[in-house]
């Protein structure tokens, strides 16, 4: 294994737009992280050649292991999120509008979602408000798959899907993996993070963006598994919406 402080580098092609996003994140977000030995610090970067040179961060990744299904993972994992989020919050007043124009566009564009399904669920966003939301920084694809396990300490890597949004958003992942596939570490996750952000009509629009998001794009890159998830989460928010009629 490499030393403790030996250097990690990470290279994008000229169409990768993570680079830019994680050296951003380097820059204004994971201080809290660095300061307890829970992100790695960066060293160099250089986003026009998008190179990003990090100190190497100790740990084996949590996906796989006994950990992925450990409650205390999972309360030190809301608790390191808590503390991501509360950085700042900036009222954005056209994030709605600009979510419900990206996931028509999906809609819209090359998929396997049924017709019909399609347009139920073209009706539905168009029926969505378009107006403002707080946002905080978020890490974008918060799962245990981007946290390390280090003697008990989680730590936390990948910073190239981090972004302004709302707090929420950094649930999606997890509601629809880990949360499901073990029985309480939803409960040990909100309790890490000291309360749920997840207000139910907001919640549902985002949980729907990212069932068509995820089948759209995982049918863009040939990802038949991933793209079989996204049919589900559809699945699910649909059956959701006939049940509670919460529609967003």
């Amino acid at each position: 294994m490499p030393p403790r402080f030996s250097r990690w580098t990470r290279t994008g092609g000229a169409s990768d737009n993570h680079i830019a996003r994680e050296i951003h994140a380097h820059r204004e977000w994971t201080g809290p992280w660095i300061r307890t030995g829970r992100a790695a610090r960066m060293l160099h970067a250089d986003p026009d050649a998008k190179i990003l040179v990090t100190e190497y961060l100790p740990g084996t990744l949590v996906q796989g292991t006994d950990s992925a299904s450990d409650m205390d993972t999972y309360v030190q994992a809301g608790e390191l999120l808590r503390e991501f989020h509360d950085q700042a919050a900036i009222e954005d007043p056209d994030y709605e509008f600009r979510m419900n124009t990206k996931v028509l566009a999906w809609v819209d564009g090359p998929h396997r979602i049924k017709p019909e399904t399609a347009e139920t669920l073209r009706a539905m966003v168009e029926s969505w408000p378009t107006g403002a939301a707080t946002c905080v920084p978020t890490h974008g694809d918060w799962q245990c798959r981007n946290w390390l396990v280090d003697k008990g300490t989680i730590r936390v890597i990948d910073f190239g899907l981090a972004e302004l949004r709302p707090a929420a958003e950094d649930f999606k992942r997890l509601a629809v993996q880990e949360f499901q596939w073990h029985p309480g570490l939803e409960e040990a996750f909100v309790s890490g993070y000291g309360k749920d952000p997840r207000e139910p009509e907001a919640w549902f629009r985002q949980r729907v963006r990212s069932a068509i998001g995820t089948a759209y794009w995982a049918h863009h890159l040939g990802d038949a598994d991933f793209e079989a998830q996204g049919h589900r989460m559809i699945a699910d928010v649909l059956t959701e919406a006939d049940i509670t009629g919460v529609r967003g």
